[in-house]
């Protein structure tokens, strides 16, 4: 469509010819003026003869006007804005909804050229952050990672909790085989444990394990009751980050990438006791002292200075994580299985059942009312944890036994108090003849 107050109509392709510019208009009315005809003036500015009629006509030079085309989508720029924040920026979803509920049929290209500025400003939303500092204190944030490590030449995919103290930026790290809640929970206990008090808020993510519901649009939140009840044990509030914004935990998040890409690359462990003791020293020897790129001071001069007394004293609380039991029988090899790790009975109690008990980071186990085993929690998997007292008294007459990695050779004879007499079976059996006592 061309605006009709133009005096220029717009002329087919063929027949355009380049716009003149204003000093060769000016010359244009100054040869008019002079009593030059039309056709005299075209030959003289190299144009044509119509050209300079209608600047004559008007008077004065004018810009060219551009065709006003009304386009399918005018109208509908509030509904675009609105249909591609809701789909994330998703075109093709925004074309089906034009479809369905405009009857609207375009093509994606044509979608997506309407929504290009509207893309540009959402990834701007996404990448835009804006600093915030806590007061000493204040903020703890945690997070969990995950990375292949190399533990006694078998390639793991482990499990790396951080946390982070917002104002110091102080780290504690602690190594699982999962990312479960009880993974979540051991971790913040270790956490608070190591730091020496709790923080008045945690800032954590929308994981399943802590948060049932988090609402986009209203941000309400609802956290797991189990959480919730283990927050209140401690003292301290928690936060879940806003989704699709996981920048609003980026302290964190640089921790986690720091523990990979600094603590973890490159190294190969021959258990996963060697390669918790290697996350202790590289806390303690490298990540606490380094001076921070954001603070310009090392984490742990900042939190000895202003942090470590603002924080909530722990009070001589006890673990909330609660016994946690299973029975389990005794395999052939005296071990009990549990979580992928086996642990160490008597082998006198070679398959019987026992109680299992996990109590923090402690396994007991539990034959009726006695204790016959203790061990420490496994961190990862396929572990053994073997305490060589469970084996003494095994005969080279049972080479199952040999699996446990002790010397058989130096073991003495099976006691004849555990051999049960003939006559016992003949009672069992309701004194079936042939059978003595």
């Amino acid at each position: 469509m061309l605006d009709p107050a133009s005096p220029f109509p717009r002329l087919p392709t063929a027949e355009r010819e380049p716009l003149r510019t204003p000093d060769e208009v000016a010359v244009i009315l100054r040869l008019h003026a002079l009593g030059w005809g039309a056709k005299r003036i075209a030959r003289e500015v190299g144009c044509a003869k119509n050209t300079v009629k209608r600047y004559l006509a008007h008077g004065a030079w004018a810009p060219a006007v551009r065709p006003v085309r009304i386009g399918r989508l005018d109208g509908l720029e509030a509904w675009l804005a609105t249909r591609f924040t809701q789909h994330r920026g998703n075109a093709d979803v925004v074309r089906q909804d034009l479809a369905r509920e405009h009857g609207i049929v375009i093509s994606l290209r044509t979608v997506e050229r309407a929504v290009a500025p509207l893309r540009q400003a959402l990834r701007a939303e996404a990448r835009a952050t804006v600093r915030f500092e806590t007061a000493p204190g204040d903020q703890l944030q945690i997070d969990f990672g995950e990375r292949t490590v190399e533990i006694d030449g078998v390639r793991e995919r482990l499990h790396f909790f951080v946390a982070t103290l917002g104002y110091s930026r102080r780290l504690h790290v602690r190594v699982f085989p999962h990312a479960r809640q009880s993974a979540w929970l051991d971790g913040l206990e270790s956490t608070f444990r190591a730091f020496g008090g709790v923080p008045a808020t945690v800032l954590l993510d929308n994981a399943k394990a802590l948060v049932l519901r988090h609402d986009a649009a209203t941000r309400e939140v609802t956290f797991h009751p189990r959480l919730l009840a283990f927050a209140q044990h401690w003292g301290f509030r928690p936060i879940a980050c806003a989704p699709y914004r996981a920048r609003t935990k980026g302290k964190d998040e640089r921790g986690v990438g720091y523990v990979k890409h600094n603590a973890i690359a490159g190294h190969a462990f021959p258990n996963l006791a060697a390669l918790e003791a290697h996350l202790v020293a590289w806390t303690r020897d490298v990540a606490d002292v380094r001076v921070h790129g954001t603070t310009g001071e090392a984490p742990m001069r900042r939190f000895t200075r202003d942090e470590a007394a603002r924080l909530q004293p722990l009070a001589e609380r006890a673990s909330f994580q609660p016994m946690r039991e299973w029975v389990r029988r005794v395999q052939a090899d005296c071990t009990i299985e549990l979580h992928r790790n086996w642990y160490s009975v008597p082998w006198r109690l070679l398959g019987e059942p026992v109680r299992v008990v996990q109590q923090g980071e402690r396994v007991v186990v539990h034959h009726g009312a006695v204790v016959v085993a203790e061990h420490a929690l496994a961190v990862g998997t396929r572990e053994r944890r073997v305490d060589p007292g469970h084996f003494a008294g095994i005969t080279t007459r049972h080479p199952r036994h040999d699996r446990a990695g002790l010397d058989a050779t130096s073991a003495a004879p099976v006691s004849s108090s555990l051999l049960r007499p003939l006559s016992e079976y003949a009672a069992v059996a309701g004194e079936l003849p042939g059978w003595a006592a």
